[in-house]
Parts: structure tokens; C-alpha cells; sequence
């Protein structure tokens, strides 16, 4: 990538150029490697490496490592551009997907899983940062939501492929993750070559910023991690323990998530446009509280696997509301900020994730249920936290002390 284009000049490049499109191709590209890592992971590590909760909870400490250090990534944009910077790491994603299988020991699934995680969580930083910085404020929430379906379909058409190939050929983990990861890498690499760099019109600071006025946002990042951690680690890792289900069961549910996904992520950004992120914030931490409790009873009350399968897929299309986040911060963010305050974030979401999956993975070998009721407790934690989020965030109007003190006009 040679080419520099300012993006209020890119009206003379074709459409499949701008860098929009670039956008939904990335969308597409990342999910590829890491939702077909995710769907064939629990399966992987109990059929192959004879894992236990405590070693699932190791292998998402040891996953979340990179993301805690995703801060690193405001260094790296001193010497290197973003979008360069964020295709290099989906391509290391893509690499390290495809070698998974062949290290299938603790010690070797730890160490590719490492590789892996430091592409995806460098990659998830910069995308998010450019996002920000590619989309206006009137079109963020809406272009979210279609990207969010976009990374969905990429999904639904690998596990597809999985769950109807999987027996039929007498696929392979080896197999499987060399195609998913490779493609990525493929793409990446296309990336880089077909696309200029896209120079956006506000220079970002390229330093650590932690600015006071965004402590809610980072309040509600350090929860958002630390609640998303114990879904990503055990919600899954409970249907095959729990219920004994197969990879192309795994697969089948993870599918019923992205149809789901698809059809209502556009929804939910424009349900964040029309309500705004406070009202949006709040009914999800709601939801997610009701589902992590009804989790917990599923140990504690005997409830079977349809409430479960439901469960999981509420839970994920939940989730997706978290895009009202980022257009929260979007607000009230100075232009510059987004790239470096992007890095803090991320690295502030995973502090939590550090230690918590290893941690909660002994919890879970005493008491699986008080591992969900606790992760209920915190999102009723950040629901009152979203209670201080103002109707129209603004730079100065960051949350509801600020507009009170404001006089009116």
C-alpha cells in the first residue's frame, strides 16, 4: 500500500476501494479464522489435549494476555500506519489459526493460542480505532450494525460448511483450521495490496493518553470484560461438558447465533440511533442479567439443555448491543483520541481477563453455577453504571453529574 488517500477524496476511486468497503471486508475476513478456532476449540482441547475447567480457565488467561497489552499498539503507531498495522495482525491471526492442530499439548496449545490472540487482539484495536475514525457520528451506529452482520454471515458460512462436512468427509481439526486460516491470511495480504492507506482528516495522538472526563466509559469497559470473559470461557466449555454435544452440535447452535445475528444487528443499530446508547446499555445489562442467573440454575435446579441452547443464543445477540459502546465514546471523544484512548480501553477490558479464567476455572470445578451468578452480579454492576449515562453525550456532557451541573440555556 503506497497509495495515500485523504477519505474526502475518495469519491474517484471505485466503490470496492473506499474504505468503507474495506471496513466489511475485514468484517468478513477476521471471523473466518477465529469463529472456526472458537467453534472447534472445547471439542479440540478435551478430545485431544484431555483438558479440565482448570485448563480451559488457563487457556483464556493465557488468551487475554495480548489484549491486556493491546496498549502496546499506541507505540506501534508512531513507526507504523493503523490500517497497515491492522491487516499485519489479522494475517498473523489467520497464520497461527492454521498451525493450531499441530501443537495438540497444554504447553503447545498455549503457545499457538498466544500467537493468535496477540494478531486478534492488535487487529480488534485498530479496527475498532478505524472505524470510529472512517464513519461519521450520524452513520457510526447503523454502519456498525451492518458490519456486525457482515462478520455474522462470514460465520454462518464457515460453520455451515462445518456442521454439513464435518461428518460426511471425516474432516480433521488439522483440516479445517488450515482452510479457515489460511483464507484469512489470503485476505489480508489482498488487503494490503489493493488498498490505499486511508489518511482520516483529525492526526491522532500517538501517546497514552487517560484523560478524567472518560472514566465511565472506562468503567464500563473493565466490566464489559470482565462479564464477557465468563461467557467466552464457559458458556460454551458447559455444553460440552454438560450436555455432551458433539462439534457439529456446537456448530449447529453457534449457527442459530448468527442467523440471529444477522437479521437483528442492523436492528440494533438502529435502535442505538433511535433511543441512544443510554436506554440501549441498560436493557442489555438487564438481559444479560436475567441469562446469567438462569445459567447459574441450570447446575443448581437441574434445567435441561433447551434452556441452555436458548440461553446461548440470547446471551450472543445481547452482546451485539454493545456496539452502543463505542458510539458512546464516539461522542464524547476528542477526534484525536480514538486511536489512543482505543488501545487503553482494550487494554483496560481485559485486565479482568487476565486473571479471572484461570481464577473462576478452580470456582468452577467447586460450584459451576456460582461461576454464572457471579457474572449476573456484574452486569447488574454495570447496569448502574449505565444509569449515568446521559440522553446526548457530548464532550462536556460525558455523564448525568456533568449535564446537571451544566445550566440550562
Amino acid at each position: 500500500m503506497t497509495q495515500t488517500v485523504k477519505l474526502d477524496e475518495v469519491a474517484h476511486l471505485p466503490r470496492w476501494r473506499h474504505p468503507r468497503t474495506l471496513l466489511f471486508l475485514m468484517a468478513a475476513a477476521m471471523p473466518i479464522a477465529f469463529a472456526t478456532w472458537s467453534a472447534l476449540l472445547n471439542n479440540f482441547v478435551i478430545e485431544v489435549a484431555q483438558f479440565n475447567g482448570s485448563d480451559i480457565g488457563w487457556l483464556h488467561t493465557v488468551r487475554e494476555i495480548p489484549g491486556f497489552f493491546a496498549i502496546g499498539v499506541i507505540a506501534l503507531i508512531i513507526f507504523v500506519r493503523e490500517q497497515v498495522l491492522g491487516l499485519v495482525s489479522l494475517a498473523m491471526l489467520g497464520v497461527a489459526t492454521a498451525v493450531t492442530a499441530w501443537f495438540p499439548s497444554l504447553g503447545g496449545i498455549l503457545t499457538i493460542t498466544l500467537l493468535s490472540s496477540i494478531g486478534f487482539h492488535y487487529y480488534e484495536t485498530v479496527n475498532q480505532s478505524l472505524q470510529l475514525q472512517w464513519l461519521s457520528r450520524e452513520e457510526a451506529p447503523r454502519v456498525l450494525g451492518k458490519l456486525l452482520a457482515t462478520g455474522s454471515a462470514a460465520t454462518l458460512c464457515s460453520y455451515g460448511l462445518i456442521m454439513l462436512l464435518w461428518e460426511p468427509l471425516s474432516l480433521t481439526y488439522n483440516i479445517v483450521y488450515l482452510i479457515s486460516g489460511g483464507i484469512t491470511a489470503v485476505i489480508a495480504v489482498f488487503a494490503m495490496v489493493a488498498y490505499p492507506q486511508f489518511e482520516a482528516p483529525n492526526p491522532q495522538v500517538k501517546k497514552f493518553i487517560l484523560r478524567r472526563r472518560y472514566w465511565l466509559y472506562y468503567l464500563l469497559q473493565f466490566m464489559a470484560g470482565a462479564r464477557r470473559q465468563i461467557f467466552v470461557v464457559f458458556a460454551g466449555f458447559m455444553m460440552v461438558e454438560r450436555f455432551g454435544f458433539d462439534v457439529h452440535e456446537v456448530t449447529g447452535l453457534f449457527l442459530l447465533n448468527l442467523v440471529a445475528n444477522m437479521i437483528i444487528a442492523p436492528m440494533m443499530g438502529r435502535a442505538v440511533g433511535h433511543f441512544g446508547e443510554a436506554k440501549v446499555l441498560r436493557f442489555e445489562y438487564v438481559g444479560l442479567v436475567t441469562v446469567f442467573t438462569l445459567y447459574g440454575g441450570i447446575y443448581y435446579f437441574g434445567w435441561g439443555v433447551l434452556l441452555a441452547s436458548a440461553l446461548y443464543v440470547i446471551d450472543n445477540l445481547l452482546f451485539g448491543l454493545a456496539l452502543a459502546l463505542k458510539t458512546y465514546f464516539q461522542k464524547i471523544a476528542d477526534p484525536g483520541d480514538i486511536a489512543p484512548t482505543a488501545a487503553v480501553a482494550f487494554t483496560i477490558n481485559h485486565i479482568a481477563a487476565v486473571f479471572l479464567p484461570a481464577g473462576l476455572g478452580y470456582l468452577w470445578l467447586i460450584s459451576p453455577g456460582a461461576v454464572f451468578f457471579l457474572a449476573a452480579g456484574m452486569a447488574a454492576t454495570s447496569f448502574c453504571l449505565a444509569l449515568l449515562i446521559p440522553r446526548h453525550p457530548e464532550p462536556g456532557h460525558e455523564t448525568v453529574f456533568a449535564e446537571a451541573l451544566t445550566p440550562a440555556q
